[in-house]
């Protein structure tokens, strides 16, 4: 890598090898030509393996030296955003992964099958298919067959081009051109740049409460935390934990809270289409509800992109309307009916709940 200033960590490098959801393979042939290859790979421990027939250029390239990489695009990055006249500084933010090593083959067909069944995780999470296993008698044949081969990795290198050669002024610039902009992915670029870099001051759009940071994307661990923060909720009690995470996962806004500790102390999420945007599971810890942190992460939550695009902003609530009032919301009892305005329905056999209820008091 030409610049240290955009080397990521291996750790950063190996979770990305493993997200991919396919990698690039470089190698030659038996002539010496370069031989480039599109694949669906697994880490499994110190390799990466992957799959295919047990012919062809794949087959001729064991034992060779080989490549492989991933990368990620995280946002393009206009000149506008910087500089109102020359283009020099369009340029695109994104992460990217090399590992290096020589090809080899997997004979065992235990561990060939534990390639296939992380293969299959992998491409389709949702199961329904009988697992992999070399005993199975749908798969022996199959796995006596089927070429499996791994790049023992001997070199490793992440890299993350995240706005490292702009000032701390240029890079806030930057973070708010690409919270006004709020095209899809723009909001998970922020995240990133911010925990590139947690020395920069907050933006605007993220304003700063006494021992509270308040958090415009939820992602990882952050989303398992919401989970356990809103799941105990009345209107979630009768839900599967998995369920609850799922909705979470699914939102197109997530937004939160942290205290001085690292807690997560407040959350909320918005389903968007950018023409309606309907919140749900607004939820602050209850010994952080006289903070005022309920209602800096709802303002940040209304200020989200995929929500302040959107013409109609809704929710329900049975014990916080005085809350919601004084953001702004009304009862829509209380607005003139429009004449092709249709009633609210809902399906025959749906179980109908609050899922926007917020236990949040009077003065969050």
């Amino acid at each position: 890598m030409r610049k240290a200033i955009y080397r990521a960590p291996e750790d950063e490098a190996r979770a990305l090898l493993a997200r991919a959801p396919v990698i690039h393979l470089a190698t030659t042939n038996d002539s010496g030509a370069p031989v480039l290859r599109t694949l669906h790979a697994v880490l499994d421990g110190d390799a990466l393996a992957f799959h295919g027939a047990p012919a062809g250029e794949k087959l001729e390239a064991v034992g060779r030296r080989a490549v492989a990489s991933a990368e990620e695009v995280v946002a393009s990055i206009p000149s506008t955003f910087l500089d109102p006249e020359r283009a020099c500084p369009a340029t695109t933010y994104y992460e990217s992964a090399q590992a290096h090593g020589t090809l080899a083959f997997v004979d065992d067909p235990v561990k060939k099958a534990r390639v296939l069944e992380a293969l299959m995780q992998k491409v389709q999470p949702e199961g329904g298919y009988v697992p992999i296993a070399a005993s199975h008698p749908l798969y022996r044949k199959a796995i006596d067959r089927i070429l499996v081969a791994e790049l023992q990795i001997e070199q490793l290198a992440g890299k993350a081009k995240l706005g490292q050669n702009r000032t701390p002024s240029q890079r806030l610039r930057v973070l708010e051109s690409l919270w006004r902009r709020g095209e899809p992915g723009d909001v998970r670029a922020i995240a990133k740049i911010l925990a590139r870099f947690p020395e920069l001051p907050a933006p605007s759009f993220l304003p700063v409460l006494p021992g509270i940071r308040l958090l415009c994307d939820l992602d990882g661990a952050d989303i398992d935390e919401a989970t356990s923060l809103v799941a105990p909720e009345y209107w979630l009690a009768s839900l599967p934990r998995e369920t609850v995470r799922a909705a979470i996962v699914r939102s197109t806004a997530r937004v939160g809270a942290r205290d001085g500790r690292g807690r997560l102390v407040a959350f909320a999420r918005a389903v968007s289409d950018r023409r309606t945007a309907w919140i749900y599971d607004v939820v602050v810890r209850e010994d952080a509800r006289t903070s005022g942190v309920g209602t800096a992460v709802m303002r940040l939550l209304l200020d989200h992109p995929d929500v302040r695009s959107a013409r109609n902003v809704r929710l329900t609530t049975r014990d916080a309307e005085s809350f919601y009032r004084r953001l702004g919301f009304e009862e829509i009892s209380a607005r003139p009916r429009h004449p092709w305005r249709s009633i609210d329905m809902i399906a025959p056999g749906t179980a109908l709940q609050n899922a926007n209820d917020a236990p949040i008091p009077a003065n969050p």
